[in-house]
């Protein structure tokens, strides 16, 4: 159970509903979006592909797309050489494509996430070099890349980076100074030297607007051909914007709803068979999809095998071609939940040992040397999901220890981590995730020193979960929830709105899933109105909250649907429409529950 934050934000919230047309409710969820100003307010609900902001807001962008246009003019060889996650996939594709479009002779390399690790690394330096190609732009990765830039520059290559992560600084006498890598042009929308209205972008999207810029120098922007490529494009850079857990603010709000809104007219072969191969519909797809279906397949590809198959099915044009790809990659997705699983189970075990000689330590850093490297960072992602701590999962590497790290709202983990840089070998990221590479034998005092430096308290291990308003379930009817449709898409930085009722009586129960982990409710609240809620958290967790307050005879009334038994609760929830056998019905969705306390 969470810690529950109710929003306080004040407006005039009949004056916004009345001039944008929507209800007082969707009014106030507005302003608990910290949307104010009738601008912001018509971005939010109306805002499309013009509204994005302009490309020449990035240091270098000009320079480096001049470069670019410079060397393909001149018959450069080029490499793009991108990463092994969605991100790193899709804007390897955009960089190809868009090269491509300009007429460039282009080819690419993706890493090997055990052979190479993360980025740009000397071996991929000199195998461009090997293979004739005389110019390598990065994409998703190359900002903290200095050492193989500067050898690519005294081996006469001309680079550029594109790149969204965190610039590695120094503390120097007066404060804290980037370290820029010697590329020909460097173009990270966290440069502090730049003027970037949104930084919180992801590379695909840093790609998109390099190319962008491409268009603008060279006189194409207006091209019907080149405009057609831009509207394909942006199907890949939300995908990629939802994968990289962006927030949902600003322009990569934009970025996906249009993103949503253009996939089902996509042409790419690749893209189809995946969305086929999955059962999903092109026409009604989520944000949820993106992050849950679609980016796993991909994933799967950089954790189990090579990032290039994923990017290649992209390429394939060949329709029975590109489904054969797709299925291969869902299976590997398959097996990949598979390895999780018992990952997660043999991090939980190393942790409640630990937890039973004394307290939890308040950050987590578990050696698993068994474990498939690929998969630390969903590992660790889930580990942090239980115990709501800042967690690294290390695993054994080609050369030491080497994993990823998820953090927590209230701990910046790069900032943790660069305090005792001199330990690892190789690590980079942002304030809610990073990679490192260490010696085995430096982990106890990675684990001593994170722990000794932490300042969170109690508090801060208590997630919070942030409460829009009170919401009686008579509010709660088709027109609103459909209304509610205006926000999407939801996900990190525009989570769904949650409303909270208390005086909930549970009616009756059924426990529904292959793996009996669902559940389904007839509930009602004080004014009597009735209506279906699911559960789909921790079912166990829930019924033996219930055992405690009322009994386990009257938890067993309750599924055995006996009347005169009911349980009263307080609950979170978010109220959707449940399709069944083409009828539709409002249903609420309980996301947290507590004692029905006043």
């Amino acid at each position: 159970m969470s810690k529950w934050m109710v929003k306080m934000k004040k407006a005039d919230f009949d004056a916004i509903a009345e001039k944008f047309g929507i209800s007082r409710i969707t009014a106030r969820l507005l302003t608990n979006r910290g949307l104010t100003t009738d601008e912001e307010i018509k971005s939010y609900l109306s805002g499309d592909a013009s509204m994005l902001h302009d490309p020449a807001e990035l240091i270098d962008i000009d320079r480096g797309a001049k470069v670019m246009l410079d060397r393909i003019s001149e018959g450069a060889r080029i490499r793009v050489i991108g990463d092994y996650d969605v991100d790193g996939i899709c804007s390897s594709y955009i960089l190809v494509k868009g090269l491509e479009l300009f007429g460039a002779d282009v080819d690419y390399v993706l890493p090997d996430r055990v052979k190479d690790g993360y980025g740009l690394s000397i071996k991929l330096v000199d195998l461009a070099i090997a293979d004739g190609r005389d110019t390598i732009i990065t994409c998703d990765n190359g900002i903290a890349a200095y050492e193989q830039i500067r050898h690519a520059k005294d081996e006469g290559l001309t680079v550029v980076v594109t790149d969204h992560h965190e610039v590695p600084f120094e503390d120097g006498s007066d404060g804290e100074k980037e370290i820029l890598p010697p590329a020909d042009a460097v173009i990270d929308p966290k440069r502090k030297d730049g003027s970037c209205s949104f930084k919180e972008i992801c590379g695909a999207v840093v790609a998109y607007k390099f190319l962008q810029m491409m268009a603008r120098i060279s006189g194409q922007a207006e091209d019907p051909k080149v405009k057609a490529f831009f509207d394909e494009m942006l199907i890949f850079a939300g995908i990629a914007t939802v994968c990289d857990v962006m927030e949902l603010r600003d322009e990569n709000r934009i970025i996906v709803k249009e993103s949503l809104r253009r996939i089902s007219n996509t042409e790419n072969a690749g893209l189809k068979a995946l969305i086929n191969v999955n059962g999903l519909d092109a026409r009604n797809m989520s944000a949820f999809h993106y992050g849950f279906v679609i980016g796993p397949c991909l994933n799967a590809t950089g954790r189990l095998d090579l990032a290039s198959r994923a990017l290649s099915l992209f390429l394939e044009r060949d329709v029975n071609e590109a489904a054969k790809m797709a299925q291969d990659l869902k299976d590997m997705n398959d097996s990949r939940k598979t390895l999780t699983v018992q990952g997660v189970e043999e991090a939980v075990s190393e942790i409640e040992k630990e937890a039973a000689k004394g307290e939890l330590p308040k950050v987590l850093v578990v050696y698993l040397p068994e474990v498939q490297e690929s998969i630390a960072g969903i590992i660790a992602g889930r580990i942090k999901e239980k115990y709501y701590r800042p967690t690294i999962i290390l695993t054994n590497g080609a050369e030491g220890a080497k994993g990823s790290g998820r953090s927590i709202e209230s701990y910046d983990m790069f900032k943790a981590l660069s305090t005792c840089k001199e330990l690892f070998t190789k690590f980079g990221g942002h304030k809610m995730a990073a990679g490192l590479s260490l010696p085995v034998e430096n982990i106890d005092e990675l684990r001593t020193r994170l722990n000794n430096e932490c300042t969170l308290s109690e508090e801060d291990f208590v997630p919070v979960l942030k409460v829009d308003m009170v919401l009686p379930f008579r509010y709660a009817d088709m027109d609103f929830v459909k209304e509610l449709e205006m926000l999407e898409p939801f996900g990190n930085g525009n989570e769904k709105p949650i409303f909270v009722q208390k005086d909930i009586r549970l009616l009756s129960g059924r426990i529904l899933g292959k793996n009996k982990n669902c559940g389904k409710y007839r509930v009602c609240d004080e004014t009597g109105t009735a209506c279906d809620m699911m559960y789909f958290g921790d079912l166990e967790n829930f019924n033996r909250f219930l055992e405690d307050e009322y009994g386990a005879g009257r938890v067993e009334a309750l599924y055995a649907g006996e009347s005169g038994q009911a349980m009263t609760i307080k609950a979170a929830f978010y109220p959707n429409i449940n399709s069944y056998m083409g009828r539709e019905s409002v249903q609420l969705v309980m996301s947290d529950y507590s004692k029905n306390t006043p």
